[in-house]
């Protein structure tokens, strides 16, 4: 890392990426559940998101084993409360994803929670290495939670069939 970037740069840098990130997230899933749901709309995420697996291939970004797991436990721990607050209804012939006012809070929360823990962490871990954590745990919560809402659409689809 050069001489004139300093740790508390990048943490500022990754926190303010966070919360634009997290913005950005809460206005597509509100534009989302105005169009009608699909294979491709769930399952595409978390393919785009693997993408970013390639930051392991430089030494700055790499995670002890022990931090990986717990980062990806973390995730699914999570994972649990957007399961929970996705769900899909039958509506004009299509299948919508159903607007809930918790999920906007939970992901609020998710979101002050990262930022909390970031702030935490940063003093004890290298920022790259915090980085590397962090997008272990988004990835771990998004692929459950994502294969949950695919779980559901397909069963919302085979009752449609079915009627």
């Amino acid at each position: 890392m050069p001489n004139w970037i300093s740790q508390e740069l990048l943490v500022t840098f990754s926190l303010v990426s966070a919360v634009v990130m997290g913005t950005l997230l809460t206005i597509l899933r509100s534009k989302a559940a105005k169009r009608p749901a699909s294979t491709k709309k769930i399952l595409l995420p978390p393919l785009f998101m693997s993408t970013g697996a390639l930051m392991f291939m430089f030494p700055f970004f790499r995670v002890p084993w022990i931090n990986v797991l717990e980062a990806i436990a973390v995730g699914m721990l999570f994972s649990i409360l957007l399961i929970k607050t996705s769900n899909f209804e039958h509506r004009a012939g299509d299948i919508y994803l159903k607007p809930s006012k918790a999920f906007l809070f939970i992901l609020v929360g998710l979101l002050i929670v990262r930022i909390l823990l970031k702030l935490l962490l940063s003093s004890e871990i290298h920022v790259g290495e915090l980085s590397g954590m962090f997008w272990l745990l988004a990835f771990g919560m998004i692929v459950p939670w994502r294969l949950m809402m695919y779980k559901k659409y397909k069963d919302i689809q085979k009752e449609t069939v079915h009627r």
